[in-house]
């Protein structure tokens, strides 16, 4: 899942990324400004967007207004002063779909993203089961058939999306535009790569029963299209 960022304190918003980063599934770009940052939310494709209040050039709840005027169905976790309970009530009016006061502790923040994004996929539970496949989206544990399967980080990342979306077909570009942020590298044949590496973990065999490909379409987890 890819995470936007927008705080002017740079120091809290790099603590955010590395927390996202670290302890789930997200990518996460920073932007230190509202223009800047309202450029970002509506140029990208992100799954969270989490919105300082107090902003240079465009304050947040400018930035949380265009955005659902545009049409832009993100879910935003808005960030505010723990006196500001106006703002938290105008933020909510104005489409925000979580907020946090500051200072917080790092694991709200992070078990709120979840539960938001978790929303945004129609997926309440946590724990993800696609036949014999089981993956807890807390812990980031996948076991096959009871079998525990290790994954680096960004092959779960795949892993977790296509399993969110289970039986929706996603385009190579919709993956990478989830899976990456702005710092990371990535190649023309990424995908190709990560999905070979995940059917050799959790997929083998000729068949291939949980992870399908649909020529110049895309890939998707679940049950096989006629």
């Amino acid at each position: 899942m890819r995470s936007l960022i927008i705080e002017d304190e740079a120091r809290l918003a790099r603590n955010i990324a590395k927390v996202l980063a670290e302890t789930t599934s997200f990518a996460a770009d920073i932007s230190t400004d509202g223009e800047d940052g309202l450029h970002m939310a509506l140029s990208q494709a992100y799954d969270l967007i989490i919105l300082d209040l107090m902003l240079p050039k465009i304050p947040g709840l400018q930035i949380l207004r265009t955005l659902r005027q545009k049409g832009c169905r993100t879910p935003v976790l808005i960030l505010t002063a723990r006196d500001a309970s106006d703002d938290i009530i105008e933020g909510l009016d104005r489409g925000a779909d979580d907020y946090l006061t500051k200072p917080f502790e790092m694991g709200e923040l992070i078990a709120r993203c979840k539960a938001m994004v978790r929303r945004v996929y129609d997926q309440p539970n946590p724990v993800i089961r696609v036949g014999d496949l089981r993956i807890d989206t807390a812990s980031r544990e996948v076991t096959v058939q009871g079998r525990r399967v290790i994954l680096p980080a960004m092959e779960y990342r795949l892993l977790e999306y296509l399993a969110m979306r289970e039986g929706q077909i996603a385009s190579k570009t919709e993956i990478i535009d989830h899976l990456y942020d702005f710092q990371s590298e990535n190649f023309s044949n990424t995908v190709e790569v990560y999905v070979s590496c995940l059917r050799r973990k959790i997929d083998p065999g000729p068949r291939h029963e949980l992870i399908h490909t649909v020529r110049g379409r895309g890939y998707y987890i679940g049950e096989r299209k006629s």
